[in-house]
Order: C-alpha cells, then structure tokens, then sequence
C-alpha cells in the first residue's frame, strides 16, 4: 500500500479503533473523527493517534493520493466530512472491505454468529497467543487479558470476529470458522430471517478448511466446500461437547471436553457462567483444528479473564454482586440471564436494560419482554437510538407492558442513580449496546461504598 495516511470517520468504534491501532503499529499516520469522546478514543489518543469530535473537513490530511479514508455504515451519509472525501477523490472504503484487505495472504480464523462471536473470538485470539503459536487479532471488545480489542504479531495468523452487519464479513476468505448462532437479527439490513440464514450460508461458502458450528444449525455440504463440525453445549451427539461438568463456590465451571480426536480433561473455565462453557468449547473447537495442544488450550481457557462488558464482574462480595453484558438482542439477553441465574440461583436478581435500535425494539419486542420477565426485578430505560431516527409508537413501553417480572418500572436513563442508591440489591446486572456502560463505574463506587 503507497499510503503514507489513514483517516477514520468513526474512529471511535470497537471494529474501527482495532483497525486503527494497526496501522498505527504499521508505522503510518492515523487520525479521525468520532462524535463523542469515549473510553476508547481517549485510549487511542494516548497512544498517539489524533481524534476529533466536529464535523469538520479540515482535519483531513490534504495529499489525496496518499491518504486512505475508512469508514464505518454507522455513520450518517449527511456527514460534510464524508460527503468531503467521496467529492473529491479519495479512495474511500468501508471497515469490512478493509479488514478482508489485511487479513488476505494470511491465515484466517474467524468467529461469526449473532451473539457469542466478541467473547469466543477473544478467547481464541488468548489461546493461540498464550501457546507460543501467535496472532494478529481485530476483535469487537476489549481483551481483559490485554487491555486491547487489537493484538499484532509477524506470524502470519490473524484472529477475527466476522460481524454480520451489514454483511461485512462477506469480505472475509477465512481458513477456519466457528458459526455460533444464526438468529432473527439487523432486520433494517437483511429483512427477515431467511436472509440473515442467506448471508451466513454465504460467509460459510468463503470458508476453505473448516466449519464448525452450533449444532442444530441449518449449514450443510451443499453450502460449503470446507469440513463441517458441531459443537454443542448440551447436545451429545455433536463433535465437540462437554461432560462431567462441575460447578464450584465462585462460579466457575470445570469440564472435560469430547472432541473427534479424544478427550481433554479437566479444563476449568475463567470467566463465569454455562454460556462460557458454551464459547469455550468453540474456541477449544477452532485451535484444535488450528494444531494448538491440549494442553495449552486447558491452560489457556483457565486463565481467559473475559471481554470487557461480556458476563464483566464489577462486584462480587458475599451478599453483593454487579454484572455488565453488551446484551441487546433478546436470545442474548435470555442466555446472560440463564447463566447468571445458574452461578446464583436462590438470589434476587435485578436488571437494568437499555434497549438499542427502534427498529429492534419494534421487531424484537415481544421476545424482549418474555427475555426480561427471568429476572426477579426489570429497571428499563429509554431506547438507545445509535444510528437512527425515532419511529412513531416505538418506545421502551411496548417491551414493559408485556414484561410479567415480579417487579417492574420504567424510567429515564438520568434518573438511574437516584432510584439504585434507594434499591437494596442482591445481584444486580446491567445490560444493552448504547451508553449505558457510562454508568459502570459510578454504579460500582456506589455499590462498593455500602
């Protein structure tokens, strides 16, 4: 690549800042625009990457034949600085496009699926780098291991969560795969559920060695050159299962893991939760047929810290636990509750949900509100609107009247501290994909200082 520039315009998300941070490490000169400063973008201006938070097209680097412009579908067309560089001869491309542009000529392991792809993904990425073998990986969370959604590596191995959206992974010729779920969802893009099966039969025809997926899920021979697994949680007869599964005090679960080739003992997971067993058995699944030992993926799964917002444990002290999970789709929603019920099942459990999207809330809100009826008590906030614009008659009250928890109410997002500083809680849990991680910390100083 002659590019001696690479401009973001939506520097500041997950997908974007990965790509953004390599080539910093590459040794060009990055910077972008996002429209509010965040934990990320701070992040990235201390490691010398230059963001700005107006709409304005003067911060773009002049030398058009040596700049790269990169952006993300997130961003409204109407933005002056994108409608700058499309007018005047830039090359411009998508985040996704991008991202098959790096990892092509390497090998790809990619984790794909509606939900469970940012922590199975992350947990790959952590098995491969702690066995000595090494990656790149671009990942759609924050490493707790490594404090990074991005790691760098010379081998010739790249780690990616394949985001659905926008059919982005479309862009990606992976080598192995792991497809975790297939589930209704981004229905402004694919429409409905036939065609989000459409696209992932797509990505699985991109696959060149191996596939492996949920079992149960409608990916067959016809569909894919590569060799099919399964895996499966609960399903005996898929190629990759658990058995003699354990729970101990903490929470943490211990598994000896079946897979084509014999059994794994004893591999006792680091992050809490069934749903984890469920995304390790995939990752496990994915470096087993990358030549990673078994004994490094045992001792890599046990010291796999999780993905930040993903099952994320602020607090827990005897009588008091505080959970955070990017949940925002129902399926997602009821796994992280099913999960946190199973770690503690005789304790109150209280959610605070932001819904994401009015066309989610519109489409989904009938299984959000059968989702959210699990917890013992519902604080729902306002919709989170990200990219769109209000739709008539869709409000957070079209999930709440059908929620049948025994506790329920509805508020504005700003009076959320007031209402948890009054709230005896037992186990409390956070959950949605806007803002709400704003209120992380606050919400674990206060509950640390009862």
């Amino acid at each position: 690549m002659a590019y001696e520039n690479i401009y973001f315009i939506g520097i500041g998300g997950i997908g974007m800042s990965a790509i953004a941070r390599y080539y910093k490490f590459k040794g060009l000169n990055v910077s972008g625009y996002d429209k509010t400063p965040s934990d990320l973008t701070e992040a990235l201006v201390a490691e010398g990457i230059g963001v700005h938070y107006e709409d304005n097209v003067d911060f773009i680097p002049k030398d058009v034949e040596k700049t790269l412009v990169v952006y993300t579908p997130a961003i409204p067309q109407s933005l002056n600085e994108l409608q700058y560089v499309f007018a005047n001869g830039y090359r411009v491309i998508k985040r996704s496009r991008m991202l098959g542009e790096i990892t092509q000529g390497q090998k790809c392991l990619a984790v794909s699926g509606t939900h469970g792809k940012t922590t199975t993904s992350t947990m790959v990425a952590h098995i491969v780098t702690e066995s000595g073998a090494g990656c790149s990986a671009f990942l759609g969370g924050i490493s707790k291991n490594y404090g990074t959604n991005m790691l760098v590596s010379h081998t010739p191995t790249v780690v990616v969560e394949a985001d659905e959206f926008d059919r982005s992974f479309h862009q990606l010729h992976p080598a192995i795969a792991v497809i975790t779920a297939m589930d209704a969802d981004h229905l402004d893009i694919y429409g409905d559920l036939e065609h989000v099966h459409e696209a992932f039969k797509i990505f699985a025809s991109q696959v060149s060695d191996v596939v492996i997926k949920k079992y149960g899920l409608d990916i067959t021979e016809k569909d894919t050159k590569a060799k099919i697994y399964t895996y499966s949680y609960k399903d005996a007869a898929a190629d990759y299962h658990p058995e003699n599964i354990r729970l101990d005090d903490l929470g943490h679960y211990t598994y000896d893991l079946v897979h084509p080739q014999g059994v794994i003992k004893d591999i006792k997971v680091g992050t809490l939760g069934w749903v984890n067993i469920e995304n390790s058995i995939a990752a496990a699944a994915i470096c087993l047929q990358h030549g990673i030992s078994e004994d490094a993926i045992r001792h890599a799964i046990g010291t796999f810290q999780g993905a930040k917002r993903r099952v994320d444990v602020h607090v827990n002290v005897p009588g008091l636990t505080y959970i955070d999970d990017y949940a925002h789709h129902p399926e997602e929603l009821a796994t992280a509750i099913s999960s946190i019920r199973g770690i503690f099942p005789h304790r109150k459990i209280t959610a605070v949900f932001q819904p994401h999207l009015y066309t989610r809330t519109r489409d989904f809100a009938a299984e959000f509100a059968a989702a959210l009826s699990a917890v013992d008590k519902l604080i729902l906030l306002d919709i989170y609107p990200a990219r769109e614009e209000p739709i008539p008659g869709v409000t957070s009250e079209i999930i709440f009247k059908d929620v049948t928890a025994p506790e329920k109410v509805l508020i504005h997002k700003e009076e959320l501290m007031d209402l948890l500083e009054k709230e005896p809680i037992d186990v409390l849990v956070t959950f949605g994909a806007g803002n709400v991680d704003r209120y992380i910390e606050p919400i674990t100083q206060m509950l640390l200082s009862r």
